[in-house]
Protein backbone atom coordinates (compact mmCIF):
# COMPACT_ATOMS: atom_id res chain seq x y z
CA UNK A 1 0.00 0.00 0.00
CA UNK A 2 2.97 2.28 0.72
CA UNK A 3 4.40 1.58 -2.22
CA UNK A 4 0.86 2.83 -4.43
CA UNK A 5 0.99 6.05 -1.97
CA UNK A 6 4.59 6.82 -3.11
CA UNK A 7 4.12 5.94 -6.88
CA UNK A 8 0.74 8.76 -6.95
CA UNK A 9 3.16 11.31 -4.94
CA UNK A 10 5.48 10.47 -7.42
CA UNK A 11 2.94 11.30 -10.03
CA UNK A 12 1.88 14.33 -8.61
CA UNK A 13 4.84 15.76 -7.87
CA UNK A 14 5.72 15.63 -12.23
CA UNK A 15 2.37 16.78 -13.20
CA UNK A 16 2.76 19.32 -16.11
CA UNK A 17 0.09 21.46 -17.56
CA UNK A 18 -1.56 20.22 -20.64
CA UNK A 19 -3.39 21.59 -23.79
CA UNK A 20 -6.73 23.22 -22.98
CA UNK A 21 -5.18 23.41 -19.54
CA UNK A 22 -5.75 27.20 -17.83
CA UNK A 23 -2.36 28.29 -17.75
CA UNK A 24 -0.88 27.95 -13.91
CA UNK A 25 -0.88 31.34 -12.51
CA UNK A 26 2.81 33.29 -10.54
CA UNK A 27 4.05 36.08 -9.68
CA UNK A 28 8.07 36.76 -10.62
CA UNK A 29 10.40 39.33 -10.92
CA UNK A 30 11.51 39.42 -14.52
CA UNK A 31 14.53 42.45 -16.74
CA UNK A 32 10.75 44.55 -16.55
CA UNK A 33 9.94 44.05 -13.57
CA UNK A 34 7.19 42.32 -11.65
CA UNK A 35 5.06 40.21 -13.78
CA UNK A 36 1.62 38.87 -12.74
CA UNK A 37 0.94 36.02 -14.90
CA UNK A 38 -1.70 35.52 -16.78
CA UNK A 39 -3.48 38.49 -15.53
CA UNK A 40 -0.46 40.90 -16.74
CA UNK A 41 -1.24 39.79 -20.32
CA UNK A 42 -5.62 39.68 -20.88
CA UNK A 43 -6.83 40.28 -24.06
CA UNK A 44 -3.48 39.05 -25.32
CA UNK A 45 -1.54 35.91 -26.78
CA UNK A 46 1.61 34.86 -25.19
CA UNK A 47 4.48 32.58 -26.00
CA UNK A 48 6.23 31.46 -22.41
CA UNK A 49 9.06 29.82 -23.45
CA UNK A 50 12.18 28.66 -21.69
CA UNK A 51 15.66 28.11 -22.11
CA UNK A 52 18.39 25.85 -20.19
CA UNK A 53 20.30 28.96 -19.38
CA UNK A 54 22.09 32.02 -19.51
CA UNK A 55 25.08 33.05 -21.73
CA UNK A 56 24.81 29.76 -24.01
CA UNK A 57 25.45 29.51 -27.72
CA UNK A 58 21.55 28.18 -28.54
CA UNK A 59 19.58 30.33 -26.10
CA UNK A 60 21.91 33.40 -27.54
CA UNK A 61 21.16 32.92 -31.17
CA UNK A 62 17.11 32.50 -30.06
CA UNK A 63 17.04 35.40 -28.45
CA UNK A 64 17.98 37.28 -31.07
CA UNK A 65 15.49 35.80 -33.18
CA UNK A 66 12.30 36.84 -30.99
CA UNK A 67 13.63 40.16 -30.70
CA UNK A 68 14.14 40.77 -34.67
CA UNK A 69 11.13 38.88 -34.90
CA UNK A 70 9.23 41.07 -32.09
CA UNK A 71 7.17 43.63 -34.05
CA UNK A 72 5.81 40.51 -36.04
CA UNK A 73 4.32 38.86 -32.75
CA UNK A 74 2.89 42.18 -31.88
CA UNK A 75 1.11 42.31 -34.96
CA UNK A 76 -0.40 39.32 -34.11
CA UNK A 77 -1.88 40.97 -30.84
CA UNK A 78 1.71 38.32 -29.25
CA UNK A 79 3.81 38.86 -26.36
CA UNK A 80 6.85 37.03 -25.77
CA UNK A 81 7.74 35.83 -22.33
CA UNK A 82 11.28 34.64 -21.66
CA UNK A 83 12.56 32.28 -18.63
CA UNK A 84 15.74 30.64 -17.62
CA UNK A 85 16.96 29.22 -14.66
CA UNK A 86 19.21 32.41 -13.38
CA UNK A 87 19.04 35.45 -11.15
CA UNK A 88 18.46 38.70 -12.85
CA UNK A 89 21.87 39.93 -12.57
CA UNK A 90 22.48 36.91 -14.75
CA UNK A 91 20.21 37.74 -17.11
CA UNK A 92 21.15 41.33 -17.13
CA UNK A 93 24.93 40.83 -18.07
CA UNK A 94 23.78 38.24 -20.88
CA UNK A 95 21.55 41.05 -22.30
CA UNK A 96 24.44 43.15 -22.35
CA UNK A 97 26.90 40.82 -24.10
CA UNK A 98 24.38 40.33 -26.26
CA UNK A 99 24.28 43.75 -27.12
CA UNK A 100 27.83 44.56 -27.60
CA UNK A 101 27.82 41.11 -29.93
CA UNK A 102 25.26 42.25 -31.74
CA UNK A 103 25.96 46.31 -32.79
CA UNK A 104 23.52 47.21 -29.60
CA UNK A 105 21.03 45.29 -30.24
CA UNK A 106 18.37 45.52 -27.11
CA UNK A 107 16.52 42.87 -25.94
CA UNK A 108 12.96 44.41 -25.00
CA UNK A 109 10.59 41.77 -23.98
CA UNK A 110 10.95 40.34 -20.40
CA UNK A 111 12.89 37.18 -19.26
CA UNK A 112 11.88 35.84 -15.80
CA UNK A 113 14.30 35.03 -12.53
CA UNK A 114 13.67 31.63 -11.93
CA UNK A 115 16.66 30.81 -10.29
CA UNK A 116 14.41 28.56 -7.58
CA UNK A 117 12.69 26.93 -10.41
CA UNK A 118 9.72 27.37 -9.13
CA UNK A 119 7.44 28.95 -12.35
CA UNK A 120 10.31 26.01 -14.24
CA UNK A 121 8.71 23.33 -11.96
CA UNK A 122 5.14 24.43 -12.36
CA UNK A 123 4.86 24.13 -15.83
CA UNK A 124 6.98 20.79 -16.26
CA UNK A 125 10.12 22.56 -17.60
CA UNK A 126 12.51 20.51 -15.86
CA UNK A 127 13.21 17.22 -17.26
CA UNK A 128 15.26 15.47 -14.94
CA UNK A 129 16.07 12.87 -17.65
CA UNK A 130 17.66 15.85 -19.29
CA UNK A 131 18.65 17.77 -16.28
CA UNK A 132 17.67 18.56 -12.96
CA UNK A 133 19.28 22.09 -12.63
CA UNK A 134 18.22 23.74 -15.72
CA UNK A 135 14.78 24.26 -18.06
CA UNK A 136 14.31 22.42 -21.50
CA UNK A 137 13.71 24.58 -24.53
CA UNK A 138 9.67 24.56 -23.72
CA UNK A 139 7.07 26.93 -25.47
CA UNK A 140 3.72 27.60 -23.93
CA UNK A 141 1.33 29.25 -26.49
CA UNK A 142 -1.28 30.88 -24.15
CA UNK A 143 -4.64 32.38 -25.54
CA UNK A 144 -6.15 35.67 -24.76
CA UNK A 145 -8.30 33.94 -22.51
CA UNK A 146 -5.49 32.33 -20.08
CA UNK A 147 -5.43 29.21 -21.53
CA UNK A 148 -2.56 26.69 -23.02
CA UNK A 149 -3.32 25.63 -26.99
CA UNK A 150 -0.02 24.77 -27.87
CA UNK A 151 2.91 23.45 -26.26
CA UNK A 152 6.31 22.32 -27.94
CA UNK A 153 9.61 20.94 -26.40
CA UNK A 154 13.18 20.73 -27.79
CA UNK A 155 16.12 19.67 -26.61
CA UNK A 156 18.88 21.77 -25.40
CA UNK A 157 20.71 21.29 -28.35
CA UNK A 158 18.50 22.07 -30.61
CA UNK A 159 17.08 26.07 -31.15
CA UNK A 160 13.39 26.49 -31.97
CA UNK A 161 12.16 27.33 -35.65
CA UNK A 162 10.64 30.66 -34.76
CA UNK A 163 8.35 30.61 -38.47
CA UNK A 164 6.51 27.31 -36.33
CA UNK A 165 5.56 29.35 -33.26
CA UNK A 166 3.99 32.09 -35.18
CA UNK A 167 2.48 29.58 -38.29
CA UNK A 168 0.83 27.94 -34.81
CA UNK A 169 -0.66 31.19 -33.23
CA UNK A 170 -1.80 32.38 -36.75
CA UNK A 171 -3.54 29.29 -37.56
CA UNK A 172 -5.18 28.74 -34.09
CA UNK A 173 -6.33 32.46 -34.23
CA UNK A 174 -7.64 31.34 -37.77
CA UNK A 175 -9.47 28.65 -36.66
CA UNK A 176 -10.94 30.65 -33.94
CA UNK A 177 -12.26 33.56 -36.36
CA UNK A 178 -13.03 31.42 -38.96
CA UNK A 179 -13.97 27.80 -37.96
CA UNK A 180 -11.92 26.39 -39.30
CA UNK A 181 -9.59 23.09 -39.98
CA UNK A 182 -6.32 23.68 -40.95
CA UNK A 183 -4.15 20.65 -43.37
CA UNK A 184 -0.66 19.75 -43.22
CA UNK A 185 1.55 22.28 -43.91
CA UNK A 186 -0.60 25.23 -43.84
CA UNK A 187 0.29 28.64 -44.45
CA UNK A 188 -1.77 31.70 -44.61
CA UNK A 189 -3.70 31.93 -47.95
CA UNK A 190 -3.39 27.71 -48.78
CA UNK A 191 -7.13 26.18 -48.50
CA UNK A 192 -8.87 25.32 -45.27
CA UNK A 193 -10.82 22.45 -44.24
CA UNK A 194 -14.18 22.86 -43.09
CA UNK A 195 -15.85 20.83 -40.25
CA UNK A 196 -17.06 17.62 -41.15
CA UNK A 197 -20.88 16.96 -40.45
CA UNK A 198 -21.93 15.27 -37.19
CA UNK A 199 -25.49 15.05 -38.08
CA UNK A 200 -27.00 12.81 -41.29
CA UNK A 201 -28.83 15.76 -42.25
CA UNK A 202 -25.63 17.76 -42.70
CA UNK A 203 -23.96 15.01 -44.53
CA UNK A 204 -26.66 14.94 -47.25
CA UNK A 205 -25.83 18.90 -47.11
CA UNK A 206 -22.64 18.07 -49.02
CA UNK A 207 -24.37 16.51 -51.60
CA UNK A 208 -22.20 14.16 -53.92
CA UNK A 209 -19.08 15.86 -52.46
CA UNK A 210 -16.66 12.47 -51.81
CA UNK A 211 -14.85 11.77 -49.25
CA UNK A 212 -17.62 13.32 -47.18
CA UNK A 213 -15.81 13.88 -44.27
CA UNK A 214 -12.48 15.85 -46.34
CA UNK A 215 -13.95 19.13 -47.67
CA UNK A 216 -11.50 22.20 -48.68
CA UNK A 217 -12.56 25.60 -48.57
CA UNK A 218 -10.51 29.21 -50.41
CA UNK A 219 -9.42 31.24 -47.63
CA UNK A 220 -7.13 34.35 -48.31
CA UNK A 221 -4.22 35.51 -46.46
CA UNK A 222 -5.55 39.34 -46.85
CA UNK A 223 -9.02 38.19 -45.30
CA UNK A 224 -7.24 36.38 -42.50
CA UNK A 225 -5.00 39.49 -41.34
CA UNK A 226 -8.26 41.59 -42.04
CA UNK A 227 -10.58 39.37 -39.75
CA UNK A 228 -7.39 39.53 -36.88
CA UNK A 229 -6.57 42.72 -37.05
CA UNK A 230 -10.22 43.65 -36.51
CA UNK A 231 -10.85 41.22 -33.96
CA UNK A 232 -7.60 42.99 -32.44
CA UNK A 233 -9.29 46.33 -32.02
CA UNK A 234 -7.29 47.20 -35.23
CA UNK A 235 -8.93 49.89 -37.29
CA UNK A 236 -6.37 50.35 -39.52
Amino acid sequence: MDDILDLCDCSEQFSMPLIGDRAPSFVASTTDGIVTFPDDFAGKWVVLFSHPSDFTPVCTTEFIAFQNDLKYFEEINTKLLGLSVGTLSSHLAWFDSISKMYNGATITFPLIDDMNMQVAKLYGMIHENSSNTSAVRAVFIIDPKGIIRAILYYPSVLGRNLWEIRRMIIGLQTSDAFGVGLPVNWEPGDDVLTPAPITNSAMRKHGNVSPWFLRYKELAERDIYEKICKKHGDKK
